[in-house]
């Protein structure tokens, strides 16, 4: 990326351990608490955060967080709006990650996007709804700017589409844990660690496993073989289910808290076994 490394790699390098990479939708449930949410993920040891941009047709994601979007988008939230938000996160140090769908994108215009992404400290871009085969524009837009944008690779991708998404990426591949949306699962596929180490063998660059995961205990397990740990829908479900901002605080750093530690000893324990 303009010959540098990708700010989002070298966390990951930088770190040495898998990170845990919790999610919120922007602006849910409105602006000033957001930034609380955002402030706690943070402090309660946070190595990326991803911020989804609200948006009224989310294919990847699930109840939980077209819920959270569709509060959010009715009280005006906006992509300017989460990108203040992004500038805010990322001006403590912890690399910010936008999600959001490509028609966002484009009525932004790909150009301006980007350019608001690199000017508000955003390291990379999450967009679901781009293939491979397509994203070779939005890659370059993004990459003059100092911005990756993440691909994903999914259980059923075959070897021949894992090498070609291997070959464009940057930052991370974020792994998809399941075929579906986004959503608390009791349980994640059997074969999640075969197809981690199937992406591996293609690429050099961090993985890391979001959709479904939900609880410390399954964080710790993915720990064994991926970078990163993406938890989504447990955290936007605790906002949803609080009777407040103020009560969900305590209960999003708990989480996080025991999510970090179950994620540091399976990170020591994958160290130990190698």
């Amino acid at each position: 990326m303009n010959g540098q490394e990708s700010r989002l790699t070298d966390a990951f390098r930088r770190a040495g351990h898998p990170l845990l990479v919790p999610y919120a939708v922007g602006g849910y449930p409105d602006l000033d608490s957001c930034k609380d949410i955002l402030r706690t993920y943070r402090e309660a040891g946070a190595g990326i955060i991803e911020i989804g941009v609200p948006f009224s047709d989310p294919l990847a994601d699930g109840p939980v967080i077209q819920a959270a979007s569709q509060v959010a988008l009715r009280a005006g939230i906006r992509p300017g709006d989460v990108l203040d938000l992004a500038e805010e996160a990322a001006g403590s140090g912890v690399p910010v990650v936008l999600l959001t769908y490509l028609n966002t994108i484009l009525a932004y215009h790909p150009a301006r996007f980007f350019a608001d992404c690199g000017r508000k400290g955003v390291a990379g871009v999450v967009v679901p709804d781009v293939p491979v085969e397509e994203a070779a524009d939005l890659q370059r837009a993004a990459r003059e700017r100092g911005v990756d944008v993440v691909l994903l690779a999914a259980p059923t991708s075959t070897e021949p589409r894992l090498a070609r998404i291997a070959a464009a990426a940057s930052g991370f591949i974020y792994c998809v844990s399941t075929t579906g949306v986004t959503g608390a699962r009791a349980a994640l596929r059997a074969d999640l660690p075969e197809f981690v180490a199937r992406v591996r063998r293609h690429t050099s660059l961090p993985l890391a496993v979001g959709f479904g995961v939900s609880t410390a205990e399954q964080a710790g397990a993915v720990a064994r073989y991926a970078d990163g740990i993406i938890i989504g829908s447990a955290l936007v479900d605790i906002v949803g289910k609080s009777e407040s901002v103020e009560l969900a605080l305590p209960a999003l750093r708990s989480f996080l808290e025991e999510a970090g530690q179950a994620v540091a000893a399976g990170g020591a324990a994958a160290t130990i076994s190698e």
